[in-house]
């Protein structure tokens, strides 16, 4: 299974730097609407200073939950579980692991309803 920690590895190296630059941006929102009195809730020129922030705000969310799912897999490759499905057993394709590095279940129990909350 080095393949799949050398994979899992490149993954949180990946996901770490693009936090890191979500985190900057998030920064940057803050910091633009920090003494500004300008009304942005109705700016004529689109998007909000207000959504963008929000925006990135949902990114880095989603980019630590990512880093804590590659954490939980390599937990399982050390503990040797890693590459079975958590809810049938079975082993998990390695095109789908190739695909998904993180991924808990089969592709089979993925897409059943029992599956579902494993995906």
């Amino acid at each position: 299974m080095t393949g799949a920690r050398s994979r899992l590895e490149d993954e949180r190296r990946r996901t770490e730097q693009h936090l890191a630059a979500l985190r900057g941006d998030y920064r940057g929102f803050v910091e633009a609407s920090k003494d500004s009195n300008a009304d942005d809730e109705h700016d004529p020129e689109g998007a909000t200073i207000a959504f963008e922030r929000s925006q990135v705000g949902a990114l880095v969310r989603q980019a630590e939950q990512h880093l804590d799912a590659i954490a939980a897999a390599l937990g399982r490759l050390d503990a040797g579980t890693y590459g079975t499905c958590a809810v049938c057993g079975r082993p998990i394709p390695a095109a789908r692991l190739e695909v998904r590095p993180t991924a808990t279940t089969c592709v089979g129990c993925a897409t059943s309803a029992a599956g579902s909350a494993h995906r």
